[in-house]
């Protein structure tokens, strides 16, 4: 069980932010266009919000 918490946990722990840093600093690399958010027209929210609201309740 020592094992596991000082060197097991650890590993994966650095190992996640590591993921997480190269998928954050990838988008550095996209071109410009696909490197901002989606655009969301009126059309797209009006079938959305009914879907969240249910999420929510």
């Amino acid at each position: 069980m020592n094992f596991l918490r000082q060197y097991i946990a650890p590993l994966v722990v650095v190992t996640i932010f590591l993921l997480a840093l190269l998928a954050v600093s990838a988008r550095i690399f996209l071109p410009s266009d696909m490197a901002a958010p989606a655009p969301v027209s009126l059309d797209d929210l009006g079938t959305i919000i009914p879907y969240i609201k249910v999420f929510i309740a």
